[in-house]
């Protein structure tokens, strides 16, 4: 049996799995499901304000040491896959699949920032105004937005990725590609390219971003 553990994207905490994470659990999996740091709802604003890509690849690799996981499944949807990639490069080999559900995947030196779309680049700003540090949740998600997403950490969304190769040696590395939002999602591009890349398994559902929350069913037979 695997060990999961769900990395939600901007904006969103645990419960953005909680559709999922009974199903694998009732599968015999073990499952964590994180709220990153800045995104709890107990968060001060000085832990939003400091709160960045280094402080949520951290939060995975902390809950590999305090669980004593050696042998991981890490799934991160949307800005999760910065996340995923950061720890999974720093995991010093504890994790044995990557899997990037309609999910950003960094080359070293990239960004969610660099990575994204024009439209996305300019909510984040306008998302930012208020504070300067953390950006508000766009009004209108892809298929609507949850009353509980937050306010989530500009730096994590602007801060580089730092890759040292060692994320290349995962040895199993899944793309589940979101076919429902055609005309607006930032990872067509990013869906040819890797299924030009034999170290990648690419595999499309037929639904909107939030795809955990759309087809949940789905989403956990591709898990396992």
């Amino acid at each position: 049996m695997a060990t999961f553990i769900l990395v939600p994207g901007a904006w969103h905490g645990s419960w953005a799995f909680e559709g999922v994470t009974p199903l694998l659990q009732r599968a015999g999996h073990t499952v964590h499901a994180l709220t990153l740091t800045g995104l709890r709802p107990d968060d001060e604003a000085a832990v939003v304000a400091s709160a960045n890509l280094d402080t949520h690849a951290d939060d995975v690799l902390n809950l590999l040491d305090r669980a004593r996981i050696t042998d991981a499944t890490l799934v991160g949807h949307s800005y999760g896959g910065m996340v995923i990639s950061a720890a999974a490069d720093r995991a010093g080999g504890r994790i044995s699949r990557l899997v990037h559900l309609d999910a950003y995947v960094p080359r070293d030196g990239e960004s969610c920032w660099s990575l994204t779309t024009e439209s996305y680049r300019q909510s984040f700003v306008a998302g930012a105004a208020d504070t300067g540090y953390a950006v508000r949740p766009p009004f209108r998600a892809p298929n609507g937005g949850d009353l509980r997403r937050r306010p989530h950490p500009l730096a994590s969304l602007v801060q580089t990725i730092r890759l040292t190769g060692a994320v290349d040696q995962v040895p199993r590395r899944d793309f589940i590609y979101c076919s429902g939002w055609e005309d607006a999602t930032p990872f067509a591009g990013l869906r040819a390219r890797l299924q030009a890349d034999p170290a990648w398994r690419v595999h499309d559902i037929p639904t909107a971003h939030n795809a955990m929350r759309e087809a949940p069913v789905a989403v956990a037979e591709l898990l396992i």
